[in-house]
């Protein structure tokens, strides 16, 4: 379609005109790398790849690193005294650390699982039995004891929230993979809390296309099923007229990452309303495979579904996916609350990785779990018996890794003997997000974008990538 004004064909151009249009010639140049699902500042890794996409598994609200993947026999030998004053010397002074109040054994049992022989809480008998997928990293630390800040440092790596999430910059610096889904996938789930914080799955000063597209679980894509009435073809005609338009505004505003994600963003909506679609709908899915996922189960059907989904975009070349759920902040009723979240959780992870090795898509696909922070060794308040619950503590927790040349079975670092600090091998979310960032085959000091005459790399704050997680 031509959308040339016709009253300008054959008169002289003026400045202005000969202007707008060879600018609004050069936009469509930036434009085509855009629409191609690549992006202007798409390249090629700087070094060997070991994962092609990364799942990260984020459970919002800081579940317990003693009740999950972190044990201490000391807790049992000592519940409901005061900490040590030899370990209680070591915690940070922050907020909330909890070290005047009286610890708390673990209410969970705890089993050794697979060759290697870590011990995983029985909260998690199904991600126990893949244990020797695990790489536990038990070492993990900062100093923000608050949700919101807290999920941003993990995500982004600073707690103002102000900055990339690392979903954004691995999309930016390899492109999408897929030419009919965006790059980067976002699922939420269980939003009881704590609230979801943007910043994670955000563009920061990126451009804005690189922001993670949220996806329902039950409905896919929003709105890309294609309207009543409409045919492929005029639904192309009428996108092709609105990117005409939007292209002219764009030459008349000049550079505009949102303008130009927008127009971008019409042209994947085409392309998802026409073909992908079928990526979301797990209704040709063996009653076997649904079962693997504990879609067959109410309390784990949801996040069955979601992880599900994350294998099938893996299938379909998507870079990012990122499954957030949340709930885990157990202030009171730990025991409750912690059942509750695992057994939402741990058959459709447990699930994932299974399928995933199944099909060989694990050594090219890095699955990350973990949440914001862990909890303290100790009690919240006064309260007794089962409805105890303990309080934030970003000083020490767990996340672990698998896939993606992962090395496992195996555990890095350790906690004092309550679980409070890291006694070996500590490492903060930039360390993390380095190790991610290099495992896709990105150089944290090489992954750079100008921003304020200034050029930002991911891991402001430093950040050594984890060299013994990988074989």
């Amino acid at each position: 379609m031509n959308f040339d004004s016709k009253n300008l064909r054959g008169l002289p151009l003026s400045r202005r005109e000969m202007l707008h249009r060879s600018t609004l010639g050069m936009g469509s140049i930036a434009l085509a790398s855009m629409l191609n699902g690549q992006g202007a500042a798409a390249s090629l890794p700087h070094r060997r790849a070991r994962a092609k996409s990364i799942i990260f598994l984020f459970m919002s609200g800081g579940p317990g690193q003693t009740d999950t993947f972190d044990p201490k026999p000391l807790l049992e030998k000592l519940d409901g005294q005061p900490v040590p004053e030899s370990i209680a010397v070591n915690v940070p002074k922050i907020p909330r650390s909890g070290v005047n109040s009286k610890l708390m054994a673990s209410p969970f049992g705890f089993q050794k699982y697979g060759q290697s022989g870590i011990e995983v809480s029985d909260l998690f008998p199904e991600t126990g039995k893949m244990v020797d997928e695990l790489c536990v990293i038990r070492s993990m630390n900062h100093r923000i004891p608050v949700h919101g800040p807290g999920e941003c440092i993990a995500l982004t790596g600073t707690a103002v929230g102000d900055r990339p999430s690392m979903g954004a910059w691995m999309t930016y610096g390899l492109g999408n993979a897929s030419e009919n889904l965006p790059g980067f996938v976002v699922f939420l789930s269980n939003s009881s809390g704590p609230a979801p914080q943007r910043a994670g799955w955000g563009a920061g000063f990126l451009p804005a296309q690189y922001q993670g597209t949220v996806v329902d679980s039950a409905s896919g894509v929003p709105f890309t099923t294609m309207p009543s009435g409409y045919s492929n073809q005029n639904r192309r005609e009428q996108l092709d007229f609105m990117k005409w338009m939007n292209e002219r505004n764009l030459a008349q505003v000049g550079a505009d990452s949102e303008l130009e994600a927008r127009i971008a963003s019409y042209e994947l909506g085409y392309r998802m309303q026409a073909s992908a679609p079928e990526a979301f709908d797990v209704s040709g899915e063996s009653e076997s495979t649904r079962q693997m996922y504990g879609l067959d189960q109410k309390h784990s059907a949801e996040f069955g579904k979601q992880c599900l989904m994350a294998r099938r975009l893996v299938e379909n070349g998507v870079r990012c996916i990122q499954l957030r759920n949340g709930g885990w902040d157990a202030h009171g009723s730990l025991e409750g609350n912690h059942r509750a979240r695992a057994r939402a959780t741990d058959k459709p992870i447990a699930g994932l990785l299974q399928d995933l090795k199944q099909r060989g898509l694990l050594e090219d696909t890095l699955v990350v779990w973990a949440g914001e922070f862990g909890r303290t060794p100790t009690t919240e308040g006064s309260a007794t018996g089962a409805k105890r619950g303990r309080d934030h503590s970003p000083a020490g927790y767990t996340v672990w890794l698998a896939g993606g040349g992962v090395k496992g079975g195996q555990i890095i670092g350790a906690t004092d003997e309550l679980g409070y600090v890291p006694v070996d091998r500590p490492f903060s979310p930039a360390d993390l997000h380095a190790t991610l960032l290099d495992a896709l085959g990105l150089d944290q000091h090489h992954l750079s974008y100008e921003h304020k005459n200034r050029a930002e790399i991911p891991t402001v704050f430093g950040g050594e990538v984890i060299r013994e997680a990988f074989s």
